[in-house]
């Protein structure tokens, strides 16, 4: 019986995965000062022990300014680093998953309250600060506008994302992930309806591309040649005259040009005018678009919830990866059941051995247990 594609290992650059799913990247808020806390060592330390080929941390910020809430995961200062590197070797400690961090920037969609707490833009007096972005334009036309960034402070953002990723390879990771998607700062210069500069940083394509792929540049080349480094994209905006698919296909020729090892196709985030046709793989078909144009591996995700779906993205030759998200907190054994389905296997710890039930398939290979 041959393998199902799902459970079969893939290269991403210098790095081996055992299958190809990956835990997309899921904000907690839960961080103190940009510093991670036992939510995170509880929360990453179960999801390290799902089976998964990769595991990637949240969108990491790499300056203050830069985070989406007061309670978003950072790297830019040292207190940063060790709470950070507690968690990492906790995880290291049980599992051997794969693990990629994602650094970003959150430009004028930072400042925010946490979700649970409505997601609205706080103003300083309300313990805020003041926002950035590629020009002086709001997300929502209610919402203070952000600063434009000058020339000397995009500079300076291109170095601090080349900071975190150095800080990222000294903790041990595996990959770095660039966040170019879902409206925070990257894609705002990626975005006509965000950006509105006339100088080298906007108007042209190849000008609006100017920022992402510096710091892409920057990433890949303080990570080193042992990681692999990919970028998420918003493939569209979803909103008429803004980024779309043809412009986002450009772009990741560029990436892979820059020794980009793999994209992560996503979708929206820039503009509250997004009108989205949510439906099971909604996505899919622009990670199959960029795939026919490029050589490097291409992920899918959004709504890719059963076993069979993400087995057929990948054998009709849609996308090379599936990322996952949501329906992995629903079930952080998604990959042991989608391997049962599949006739597949996967990683997994002795201590959870006997806890297959007589019968089921094999997930964890040729395993025998002595019950007590």
């Amino acid at each position: 019986m041959t393998a199902p594609l799902l459970f079969s290992p893939i290269q991403l650059g210098p790095i081996s995965l055992s299958n190809r799913l990956m835990i997309s990247p899921m904000c907690q808020y839960s961080a103190i000062d940009g510093d991670m806390t036992d939510w995170h060592r509880a929360h990453l330390g179960s999801l390290a022990l799902s089976g998964a080929g990769m595991l990637c941390v949240e969108a990491t910020a790499i300056s203050a300014e830069g985070r989406i809430t007061p309670g978003c995961v950072g790297l830019y200062k040292p207190s940063n680093v060790d709470a950070m590197k507690s968690v990492i070797d906790a995880i290291r400690a049980i599992s051997p998953i794969k693990l990629a961090i994602q650094l970003g920037h959150a430009g004028r969609k930072g400042s925010s309250r946490r979700p649970w707490e409505g997601g609205a833009l706080m103003t300083p007096a309300e313990g805020g600060w003041e926002t950035v972005s590629a020009s002086a334009v709001p997300h929502k036309p209610e919402e203070m506008a952000p600063l434009s960034l000058s020339t000397e402070r995009i500079k300076a953002l291109v170095t601090a994302f080349a900071e975190g990723a150095r800080h990222a390879r000294e903790l041990g990771f595996d990959a770095i992930e660039v966040h170019g998607a879902h409206g925070y700062l990257v894609h705002q210069f990626l975005s006509p309806l965000a950006n509105h500069r006339t100088d080298a940083y906007g108007g042209s394509l190849e000008n609006r591309m100017r920022f992402g792929l510096e710091v892409f540049q920057a990433v890949r080349d303080a990570a080193g040649p042992d990681l692999a480094v990919g970028i998420r994209l918003s493939a569209t905006d979803w909103v008429e005259g803004g980024w779309d698919i043809e412009q986002c296909i450009e772009m990741s020729k560029r990436l892979q040009s820059l020794g980009a090892d793999y994209l992560d196709v996503s979708s929206a985030g820039v503009s509250p005018l997004q009108k989205i046709p949510l439906g099971p793989g909604y996505q899919v078909p622009f990670a199959e678009r960029i795939r026919k144009e490029v050589t490097i591996p291409v992920m899918t995700v959004g709504l890719i919830t059963e076993a069979q779906q993400a087995e057929d993205i990948l054998t009709s030759g849609k996308a090379d990866l599936i990322a996952m998200a949501r329906a992995i907190i629903a079930d952080p054994r998604w990959p042991w059941r989608a391997a049962a389905e599949l006739g597949g296997t996967v990683s997994g710890s002795p201590q959870y051995y006997r806890c297959l039930p007589s019968g089921f398939p094999a997930v964890f290979g040729n395993v025998q247990t002595a019950q007590r």
